[in-house]
């Protein structure tokens, strides 16, 4: 049966099973993203959630089972699809601008020795302007906070114009007025019928955005519509004895006794490391 591109899913993870050291970290993984969502992957730490965002962009090699983009293996999309990894994983010591590091976001295979073109400085600065970063241009990356940093990393992702951005803890370090402006410019990107699929320890922030959740601890809880994967039972299961008080997720949260912020996460939040 041919879909029509509308139909196509935007990430199909089929059997997937990843190991560290052969220890597995993801075992028998499958479930289908729609593509023009906003999407968020949960989960305790040390449920897997890195490992399968770095398997959907081939960073690390599965031990079994596969990931399809838009109905392709990634080579044929790559150009349609950004990633944003963690903050921490990125040497924030490399002499280059903020400028500079946007600019990145606009070289492709085909045009990696060439210069960019003046609407490709135009899109740069667009996409600092979005994340109200323009105004740092000049500046050298080493010199800004964590916040500033994640801004601009998140602009060097949409100067990229893909259709699929996948984002890991793109708000670790970043204020409250930050990661609400910067929800705001996710929403207004679902909208344009971009999807966006994020890391996120937040339940409130991911029940109150996202339209899918993937539940993860180690193997698949459940994924699909949000109302459908925050049940009690299923952030039971992924969660268990780790859970402590919610404030808020709808109705049925908040007559729960689910966190809207891991404990560990909630601790480390004066830290500003997420």
């Amino acid at each position: 049966m041919n879909l029509k591109p509308s139909q196509i899913p935007a990430i199909e993870v089929h059997n997937l099973t990843a190991s560290y050291n052969k220890k597995p970290v993801l075992w028998d993984i499958d479930f289908k993203l729609p593509a023009g969502k906003l999407i968020g992957i949960v989960g305790p730490n040390g449920s897997g959630k890195t490992t399968l965002l770095k398997n959907i962009m081939g960073l690390m090699e599965a031990d079994s089972g596969y990931v399809n983009l838009f109905g392709e293996k990634l080579d044929k999309v790559r150009d349609r699809v950004s990633y944003v990894p963690q903050r921490e994983s990125v040497d924030w010591d490399f002499p280059a601008s903020v400028m500079d590091i946007v600019k990145m976001g606009r070289y492709r295979k085909s045009n990696l020795f060439k210069r960019l073109s003046k609407k490709d400085k135009e899109i740069s600065i667009q996409a600092l302007e979005k994340v109200k970063m323009l105004e740092f241009a000049d500046r050298q990356i080493s010199q800004l906070s964590g916040g500033q940093q994640q801004r601009v990393f998140i602009a060097r992702s949409l100067a990229q114009q893909a259709d699929l951005y996948v984002m890991d803890e793109p708000f670790v370090g970043v204020d409250a007025a930050t990661e609400d402006s910067i929800l705001s410019l996710l929403s207004e990107m679902k909208k344009e019928g971009k999807t966006v699929v994020i890391v996120h320890h937040d339940l409130q922030t991911a029940y109150e955005y996202f339209d899918h959740i993937v539940l993860l601890n180690t193997r698949l809880v459940a994924a699909g519509e949000k109302d459908k994967v925050f049940t009690s039972d299923l952030l039971q299961e992924a969660y268990g004895g780790r859970l402590t008080v919610l404030s808020k997720i709808g109705d049925l949260m908040a007559k729960s006794d689910f966190p809207a912020r891991e404990k560990e996460f909630k601790e480390k939040e004066g830290l500003g490391d997420g």
